[in-house]
């Protein structure tokens, strides 16, 4: 059991993203293996997936190299068929690089990722039932020290302008690190308070799953 605190850590971004390699199969098993002909991938790579498999696509994924062919997928239990079906699961998978830090964040919350439930009150019951239907979507918001010349900053608004889509990697002091790949949308107008520094908000809205590792 380990505890981990917010003091000393790193948020980043990368919209570097090697070419497309195909995935031909994954497995179902606890990890899932993917057939990946040459990937060239080492252990611990960090990789963008896209999958048939609703519950592990658009996320970014750490890796074990099996062979020339094969990588293991690490935290991807696929051994639910009803969630992963036999034979759905090809796709792609892109090597993220290029790791960039966001400036100056002062504060950062989430929002979402909490279960989502369906209430169901049955005529022959007077007790209602809440069943389990999924998860609500998850987005981070950062606060930052507002510097218009910083070149992350103007990096980071460049690719919200554009509405493109970032891998995001969040590394806490004593190694626990998250990963997310969404939008990422920038404010360029400063927050201004008296005895306060100035700010602006970037939120990150995650398309996939947010996995730690």
């Amino acid at each position: 059991m380990a505890y981990f605190f917010p003091e000393g850590s790193s948020q980043q971004f990368s919209n570097t993203l090697a070419a497309a390699k195909t995935i031909t199969a994954i497995t179902n098993a606890n990890p899932a293996v993917a057939t990946c002909t040459a990937h060239g991938y080492s252990t611990g790579d960090e990789i963008l997936l896209t999958s048939g498999w609703e519950d592990a696509t658009d996320t970014v994924w750490r890796v074990t190299s099996i062979d020339a062919n094969s990588f293991s997928i690490q935290g991807l239990d696929t051994t639910n068929t009803g969630f992963y079906p036999v034979g759905t699961g090809a796709g792609t998978a892109q090597k993220i690089s290029g790791w960039t830090t966001i400036p100056q964040v002062l504060t950062i919350s989430g929002s979402g990722g909490d279960a989502r439930f369906t209430d169901v009150n049955p005529l022959s019951k007077r007790n209602g039932i809440k069943i389990p239907t999924g998860f609500n979507a998850t987005s981070v918001t950062l606060s930052l020290a507002h510097d218009a010349s910083q070149a992350n900053y103007i990096t980071m608004v460049g690719i919200s302008r554009n509405l493109s889509k970032v891998a995001f990697k969040q590394v806490i002091s004593g190694g626990a690190v998250t990963y997310g790949y969404g939008y990422m949308s920038v404010s360029e107008m400063p927050k201004l308070n008296n005895n306060q520094v100035n700010t602006v908000d970037a939120a990150l809205t995650i398309l996939g799953r947010s996995i730690s590792y």
